[in-house]
């Protein structure tokens, strides 16, 4: 069976316009181009657009996307299997969240006692879950997977009073960080600030510290694009400043 863009835009539930904008970035092409000039699109691009939009409900941005589908090597069974995979570990954090919501609604109106921790037992398997779906396969590879389940074991089971500590160092981690670059110097007084900031962050998490795994995490900071796009994004360059004032930080400890 074959479609127009019109007839495929009304299938898919898009707009004709992200069609086109997906050819253009050489995403989706049609299969061929009719008489009339118009796009015709068949299985292989119904099936493809599939994926693509399974890909854009789980929040992959367009760039990855078509590095991944352009990729010789892609699987689509691999990649249909972790979307379902991914796609049930999104529904189980809703389930968390809306059973929350109903919780607190409940609360509200006296019907049962709602304890303090149960109110963000939610946001925490959203922030464990984000953190395996962007770093996971990484983090277990370098450290194993014992270290990264006892971590999340210890930040699901945080008190109120830790995880809004947690929150509130990491915001201040990002704030400090484009200031200490400033003074150009990993080792100033405000870049080892930053590095104790991060080592304090990092305790609220960590099943147990050590220098070498800190010192691992900061390289790792900088060779993978995900983590360095995360604290480059604050400043140009960031990164790097960072990895080099926790090593700075390390060897006066």
């Amino acid at each position: 069976m074959e479609y127009t863009i019109s007839k495929l835009a009304k299938l898919a539930n898009v707009s004709a316009r992200t069609l086109r904008y997906y050819d253009e970035i050489n995403l989706l092409k049609p299969a061929r181009i009719n008489s009339s000039g118009y796009r015709i699109y068949g299985q292989n691009e119904v099936d493809r657009l599939q994926q693509i939009l399974f890909f854009r409900e789980l929040d992959v941005d367009l760039e990855t996307i078509v590095s991944i589908m352009n990729d010789p090597n892609f699987d689509q069974k691999e990649a249909l299997h972790q979307h379902y995979k991914k796609l049930i570990q999104k529904r189980t954090r809703l389930n968390k969240l809306i059973e929350t919501v109903e919780k607190t609604i409940a609360h509200e109106k006296g019907e049962i006692i709602m304890q303090n921790d149960e109110k963000f037992e939610a946001f925490k398997d959203k922030l464990i879950a984000e953190n395996e779906e962007k770093y996971g396969k990484e983090i277990r590879e370098k450290y194993g997977d014992k270290v990264v389940n006892d971590s999340n074991a210890k930040l699901q089971g945080m008190s109120k009073e830790d995880y809004a500590a947690l929150e509130k160092l990491g915001d201040e981690i990002l704030n400090l960080l484009p200031k200490a670059y400033e003074t150009g110097d990993p080792a100033s007084p405000l870049a080892q600030q930053l590095a104790r900031k991060h080592k304090e962050w990092l305790m609220y998490s960590w099943p147990s510290y050590t220098k070498e795994a800190h010192a691992g995490l900061a390289e790792m900071y900088v060779a993978d694009e995900r983590f360095k796009a995360y604290y480059d994004k604050v400043v140009e360059g960031g990164t790097e400043f960072l990895r080099d004032a926790i090593l700075a930080f390390l060897k006066e400890k």
